[in-house]
């Protein structure tokens, strides 16, 4: 499938186009050539004037439905959302029913997604029903396909488990990706403790539960001597001890998810739960940290966390409505809303999730696989109910003008314009 991307802004720190207008053609999956070039025949022309052109994005926290909760997300409304928001790849955790627990699970999700312009990887669960009690086959999992190990939104409470996990990723070189919840200091707290919450009447869950866990999961890695990375980290002392453990040496990796880049807590005060997600929305001073972090590589990645929920488990009182957005669509608008630089959102949504998985990582040069996202980082458009590609509604930007479009994306010699 032949494609020539027009009058496209280069913005691949790898590339020694960066930072280049140029016109990139693609021939047979590959990209031939970079410069100025006139149409060929029997080639599609695709004009990209005032776009840029970046690797294609990869989301290291997504969730979907599929096997057993498909009334969410299934594998197809999964990657057409995935595409609307730029992504070509991502990593889908095993929170499904069965969880994503055994070689023959992980199978299921490598062939429900064979020949998809997104790479859709399975994550596996460290350990069986996410109960944190025992684990899981990890090694069967890692030959079927799994590219990481996590027990999604749950929290591995138990040191001595934890610890144990910890050596036996290291022994099959593979990544765990935990959740930093300690659950005895957050108990049934929903929102950030503040005195916002005191305003809203609500148990307030202190940053000192996800701080504690950070900590703990800092020592047993040093101790194990073995890499980990922290999914979702979401307060200002989360970066200041993440920052510090690099430092130090500690093989340990982070991420943010797009919406704490930019919603606070004070948009829970008419009590929308579509607000409601985990870890809560924090304060403007955790904001301006998570940014730094990103900034100084702190935080290696910016991931979406979509959670598709149906409506009966959101338009119901707060306290009782299950966690969670859909954001595939939304995370690059909101990273432009945050100031994010092009470079930087290449960086980590496009490059770092790659390698912290190992994977290869797509490059805006001649000879290369193509893999890239064109997107108009100033073109607005209405996020509503004919341009969401999910099954599901639960995010509190739908019915709104949104300023960043993804144009167009290509992975796997397949394109799809939007």
């Amino acid at each position: 499938m032949n494609l020539l991307v027009k009058n496209a802004t280069i913005a691949d720190p790898q590339s020694s186009f960066n930072h280049q207008k140029c016109d990139v053609r693609v021939i047979d999956g590959k990209i031939q050539s970079i410069g100025k070039l006139s149409a060929g025949e029997n080639e599609t022309v695709f004009d990209a004037e005032g776009a840029f052109l970046t690797p294609g994005f990869f989301d290291l926290n997504c969730a979907c439905g599929d096997p057993g909760f498909e009334t969410k997300e299934d594998i197809e409304t999964l990657t057409a959302t995935a595409m609307a928001g730029g992504f070509t790849g991502l990593a889908l955790l095993p929170q499904a029913n069965p969880v994503v627990q055994s070689k023959s699970h992980v199978a299921y999700i490598v062939n429900r997604a064979k020949n998809n312009l997104v790479d859709v990887l399975p994550v596996g669960a460290i350990s069986q029903n996410r109960e944190g009690k025992e684990l899981a086959e990890l090694f069967d999992m890692q030959r079927a396909g799994a590219v990481a190990f996590s027990d999604g939104d749950k929290p591995l409470q138990d040191d001595g488990f934890m610890s144990r996990a910890l050596q036996y990723a290291r022994g099959i070189d593979t990544l765990l990706m935990v959740y930093p919840e300690n659950k005895s200091i957050a108990g049934k707290s929903q929102i950030n403790e503040s005195k916002n919450a005191v305003l809203l009447g609500m148990k307030g869950l202190p940053a000192l539960a996800e701080e504690m866990q950070i900590a703990r999961d800092i020592f047993l890695a040093t101790y194990n001597e073995t890499k980990i990375h922290i999914s979702s980290v979401s307060t200002a002392g989360s970066v200041a001890l993440i920052r510090k453990a690099k430092k130090d040496g500690v093989k340990i990796s982070c991420d943010v998810t797009a919406h704490h880049l930019v919603f606070t807590e004070e948009l829970l005060n008419d009590f929308d739960s579509n607000y409601k997600v985990k870890p809560p929305l924090r304060g403007k001073s955790d904001v301006k940290a998570l940014i730094a972090g990103l900034k100084d590589g702190t935080i290696d990645a910016i991931t979406s966390q979509h959670r598709p929920e149906e409506i009966e488990y959101k338009n119901v009182e707060f306290e009782i409505a299950h966690y969670g957005i859909i954001a595939l669509q939304t995370v690059l608008p909101l990273l432009l809303r945050a100031g994010l630089d092009v470079g930087l959102i290449a960086e980590k949504l496009a490059i770092n999730p790659r390698k912290l998985l190992n994977l290869s990582i797509p490059e805006i040069k001649e000879g290369a696989e193509a893999n890239f996202t064109v997107y108009h980082p100033n073109q607005k458009w209405m996020y509503n109910e004919a341009s969401n590609y999910s099954k599901s509604a639960n995010n509190p930007l739908l019915n709104t003008e949104l300023t960043g479009r993804v144009t167009l994306v290509y992975n796997n010699s397949q394109y799809k314009k939007s």
